[in-house]
C-alpha cells in the first residue's frame, strides 16, 4: 500500500544538507508511489523549498518563526508535530545527523511510534520495506520490518543514493504558522569556530590522522591531501586527547560516523572504537609504519611506510592526475 511520507529538510548556513535529498530518495521507496512532503523548519528558509521538489519531493510545507532560526529541540518538536498533525503521515524519514539524533526520538516518543535508527539500506517498498542498519559498533547488521503503526526511520549520510536533480519538476509549497511558545531555551547568538571546506559527516573523500601525527602541525600535510582531493580532514579520539586537533573533526564510536566512497586513515592503529564510526566506508586505504596495525584488517589497501614520506608522494601523484586529466 502507498503511504504518505514526511522528510525533515536540513538547513545549515542558508543551504540545504546533502542528506535531505538522499531523505527524498529514501522516503520515495518507503512511499512506493504515494507522497513524499518535505518539511523545512527555521527563519528565512522558504527560498530553498524548490530544490527539494527538484530532488523529489512532491509538495514542501515551511514553517517559519524567529525562535526557529537556530534549533532547539522544544521549537522544532512544536513546529514538526503540527505539521505531522496536520499531514497525518503513514512514514517519516530524518537524517541521521546531530539534529535527527536528537529530535526524532522525541518526535517518536509523541506519536507513540517506533524509531528505526541509523539505517544504511532499505530492501523493498512500501508495506514490505526492510529497514538495514549497523548493531555492536558496526560488526553486524540487522533487518527491520514495521509491521504496524508509523514507519520512522533516520538515514545514515552518504549511503542513500539522492535522485537525480530535475529542475522541472513541479509542486506546492505551503507555510503554515505555529504559535512557538513555552521554550526552555531560546538561542540569540551562535559563535562558530572558523572553519572551511567540506561537511567532515557529508564528504565523499576523509582523510583521517591518528597518534602517528605527532603533532597538530603534523596535521598539514594531511589537510593538503585533503583539499587536493576535494575531501574533509577527520581525526582518531587518540589525536583529539592529545591536543593535535578539535574534537569536532573525532570520528568513531564517541564521534562521527562517516561512510565515504574514499577513507584514508594515516598513522591510525585501528581501534575498535574508530573502527565503529568509519568501517563502512567504501574503500579504505590505510597508512601505518606497523605492519602489525589493527588498521589493516579492515583495510581494502594497506601501506606500511612513515606518514610523512608516504603522504607529500601521495599529494605529488594526485596532483599530476589533476594536471592531466
Amino acid at each position: 500500500m502507498s503511504k504518505k511520507v514526511l522528510v525533515l529538510g536540513e538547513v545549515r548556513e542558508g543551504s540545504l544538507r546533502n542528506v535531505s535529498f538522499e531523505a527524498i530518495a529514501a522516503a520515495k521507496q518507503i512511499a512506493d508511489g504515494g507522497e513524499v512532503v518535505g518539511v523545512l523548519i527555521g527563519d528565512g528558509i522558504a527560498s530553498v523549498a524548490s530544490e527539494l521538489v527538484a530532488y523529489g519531493a512532491d509538495r514542501v510545507v515551511t514553517v517559519e518563526h524567529p525562535h526557529l532560526k537556530a534549533y532547539t529541540s522544544d521549537g522544532f518538536g512544536q513546529a514538526f508535530m503540527a505539521i505531522a498533525e496536520q499531514e497525518n503521515p503513514e512514514a517519516i524519514v530524518f537524517g541521521h545527523t546531530a539534529l535527527g539524533k536528537d529530535l526524532s526520538p522525541k518526535i517518536a516518543s509523541k506519536l507513540q511510534s517506533g524509531l528505526i535508527s541509523d539505517v544504511t539500506e532499505i530492501e523493498g517498498a512500501g508495506d514490505t520495506a526492510l529497514f538495514i542498519r549497523p548493531i555492536y559498533s558496526g560488526k553486524a547488521f540487522e533487518k527491520v520490518k514495521v509491521k504496524d503503526g508509523i514507519v520512522f526511520v533516520t538515514i545514515r549520510p552518504n549511503n542513500i543514493a539522492p535522485l537525480v536533480k530535475d529542475e522541472s519538476r513541479t509542486g506546492s509549497v505551503a507555510a503554515i504558522s505555529v504559535d512557538i511558545t513555552n521554550l526552555r531555551t531560546i538561542i540569540k547568538e551562535v559563535v562558530r569556530k572558523s572553519t572551511a571546506g567540506v561537511d567532515l559527516s557529508e564528504a565523499k573523500v576523509v582523510v583521517a590522522g591518528g597518534r602517528g601525527v605527532k603533532s597538530e602541525e603534523g596535521f598539514a600535510p594531511l589537510k593538503e591531501l585533503a583539499n587536493v582531493l576535494g575531501g574533509a580532514v577527520g581525526a582518531s579520539r587518540g589525536a583529539c586527547d592529545a591536543d593535535y586537533c578539535d574534537y569536532s573533526l573525532q570520528i568513531g564510536q564517541t564521534g562521527k560516523v562517516v561512510t565515504p566512497d574514499l577513507y584514508i586513515a594515516a598513522g591510525i592503529s585501528g581501534a575498535i572504537q574508530h573502527l565503529a564510526g568509519m568501517s563502512n566506508s567504501k574503500v579504505i586505504v590505510a597508512i601505518n609504519k606497523d605492519p602489525e596495525a589493527n588498521i589493516f584488517k579492515v583495510a581494502d589497501y594497506g601501506i606500511v611506510g612513515d606518514l610523512f614520506e608516504v603522504i607529500p608522494l601521495l599529494i605529488e601523484e594526485f596532483k599530476a592526475l589533476k594536471v592531466n586529466a
